[in-house]
């Protein structure tokens, strides 16, 4: 695997007068921390040849020997989550999971977007977890990381296969997705939900396209994505939908419209985050910003610092997700009303814990 970190910053924001590149979120790779070497343009001025990026994506092969994670965080409780791609082509430039790219001596920026690693004994490992004689049941999050439905999932059929492993097992999965090719999978899910063991939640950030267009490049519309919650919903599938993240400046004022329209299509539940920029993300978002809007880009960046304390970022558990101070609140007080008005008596059924039938004829669960 190509150990190299292609940055155009060489002190200051990088290629300030450049013009946004469609069709990709992240403009650069920011400095890889784990690398000792990086690409960088010397002279801005046009002495060097400009840095191109390439249209291409590039895929490489992993096997890892686990593919289910114990997570214990305060903000999400004690789940498992299950990520059979690493990096994600959908480009969302506000992606949390940039900065884990950078451990595989990748960046956070184009890499992360153009260079993805493909599990691909990800179904034999889920089903070795499966058998383990200590394995307890809770539901797991496919994924938690990258979507699970990005566009090398079409070819590769990865996310499928686990949703095959998990429904032998009669294991409870949640998944989270903000492409439409989870339909391909109708049939496995109508499967998992007769026995109470799937929920899904549909990412919806904007229903504006041109937003759409420059913050999620390579994902599913979001009148797609509405078309999603109302076939799940019609199929008997509990849906949610994250309105995540919420960015100050951007997006807040369409809450209550997406709110509205998720409730018209059929979703039972919603949620939201408001975005926080941890590690590498900020930078790229700064530069995505002033490029994409910089009539608004100091706007939009002092009232996601307002909502964290002053920074980008917050990762302290329990404020992370949500904020704090006086736009923070505005946001919250606005999904609440949003939320009383268009969803009221409804929620997400249960799981069924007890339906897991290893084959080993052995289990364990939470309760």
């Amino acid at each position: 695997m190509e150990k190299d970190s292609t940055s155009g910053r060489k002190g200051g924001r990088p290629y300030q007068g450049q013009d946004l590149t469609k069709g990709r979120g992240a403009q650069y790779n920011p400095t890889n921390p784990f690398l000792k070497n990086d690409y960088v343009v010397e002279h801005l001025e046009g002495v060097d040849e400009p840095w191109q990026m390439k249209a291409t994506t590039q895929f490489f092969t992993e096997f890892p020997k686990t593919i289910v994670n114990e997570v214990d965080s305060a903000d999400l409780g004690l789940v498992y989550s299950m990520n059979p791609y690493q990096g994600c082509e959908h480009g969302c430039i506000y992606c949390y999971a940039r900065n884990t790219h950078a451990y595989w001596g990748l960046g956070a920026g184009v890499d992360f977007e153009q260079k993805i690693i493909i599990k691909e004994n990800a179904p034999q490992v889920l089903r070795a977890q499966l058998e383990h004689p200590r394995w307890v049941v809770r539901p797991i999050m496919l994924a938690g990381n990258t979507d699970c439905y990005q566009p090398i999932e079409a070819k590769k059929k990865i996310t499928r296969q686990l949703l095959e492993v998990l429904l032998q097992y009669r294991h409870p999965v949640s998944m989270i997705t903000k492409n439409a090719l989870i339909l391909r999978d109708l049939d496995l899910l109508k499967e998992l939900h007769q026995h109470n063991l799937v929920h899904v939640s549909i990412s919806i950030t904007t229903l504006d396209e041109a937003l759409r267009q420059k913050l999620e490049p390579r994902t599913s519309t979001g009148a797609k994505r509405l078309q999603v919650v109302k076939a799940l919903t019609e199929a008997g599938i509990p849906v949610n939908v994250m309105v995540a993240p919420i960015i100050p400046g951007l997006n807040d004022h369409e809450v209550p419209a997406i709110l509205e329209a998720s409730a018209a299509a059929g979703a039972l539940s919603a949620a939201y985050t408001i975005v926080r920029l941890n590690g590498a993300i900020g930078e790229t978002f700064e530069d995505w910003i002033h490029k994409a809007y910089p009539d608004r880009a100091p706007k939009v960046l002092d009232q996601i610092k307002a909502c964290h304390g002053g920074s980008l970022n917050d990762s302290q558990f329990g404020r992370r997700m949500t904020g704090e101070g006086r736009w923070a609140e505005t946001i919250k007080s606005l999904f609440k009303v949003s939320m009383h008005k268009y969803f009221k008596g409804r929620s997400m059924p249960p799981y069924d814990l007890t339906a897991f039938t290893p084959r080993s004829g052995k289990q364990l669960t939470m309760f």
